[in-house]
């Protein structure tokens, strides 16, 4: 069973709240409130969040403060921050958002379904990098098991030929995700369809190392 991914939606209002659940249940992940900043940085301690919908204005600490604290943080400084509010004070006011660590700022009422394809891209691309580490885990751990004892030969290619399978679908998967982007996506998810592009590609490097005949080292170099 495929483990959803959770999306974070901050807002002190809770019709917004409801509002943006029913735009984004149709994506079928985990939608998780917040009402406050303070309550954003608490559900960020525990959980791991594929991205985050986040007010700008909220009373207390507002959403440019909020991303402030987000981005500090070494556990949550990668989640994708999308800013939404109901004012628009122009191109100084939207630099903010860039500059305290947003993907996007989008301006309400929004589209609900440019709002649902934009999510979707970064959920994807959680997803993504949730299987490269899993498969990364799972060949270490493998390859940890198959080390042949002094003396001994291991011949652990049924292991590597069920990692590269697992490997494969994993690129497969990548590739569409890419080809879906296209030129027009958002910069901030190309950059991050790309990095994981290239984790990919190390991790099929390690596995052919260690294909026998390839004289590999046994040693898999880091992918995260």
């Amino acid at each position: 069973m495929v483990q959803k991914a959770k999306i974070l939606l901050v807002d002190d209002r809770p019709e917004n709240l409801l509002a943006l659940e029913a735009i984004l249940s149709a994506l079928d992940q985990t939608l998780v409130r917040a009402s406050s900043g303070e309550e954003a940085l608490k559900a960020l301690l525990t959980d791991d969040f594929a991205v985050i919908l986040l007010d700008v204005q909220m009373p207390g600490m507002d959403g440019f403060e909020t991303a402030a604290h987000i981005k500090r943080r070494e556990r949550t400084r990668d989640i994708p921050i999308i800013f939404l509010t109901a004012i628009n004070h122009g191109p100084h006011h939207t630099f903010r958002g860039y500059a305290a660590g947003a993907v996007d700022y989008i301006s309400k009422p929004f589209d609900p379904w440019v709002l649902r394809a934009k999510v979707s891209v970064f959920v994807e691309l959680y997803m993504k990098n949730c299987q490269l580490r899993e498969q990364a885990t799972l060949l270490r751990a493998q390859l940890d098991g198959a080390r042949p004892e002094p003396g001994r030969t291991a011949e652990p290619t049924g292991v590597l030929a069920e990692l590269s399978a697992r490997l494969a679908a994993v690129e497969e998967q990548a590739e569409a995700l890419s080809k879906q982007l296209g030129d027009s996506a958002d910069a901030a998810a190309v950059a991050t369809a790309a990095h994981l592009e290239r984790k990919l590609t190390g991790l099929r490097r390690a596995l052919d190392a260690l294909e026998p005949g390839a004289g590999g080292s046994g040693v898999i170099p880091p992918v995260d």
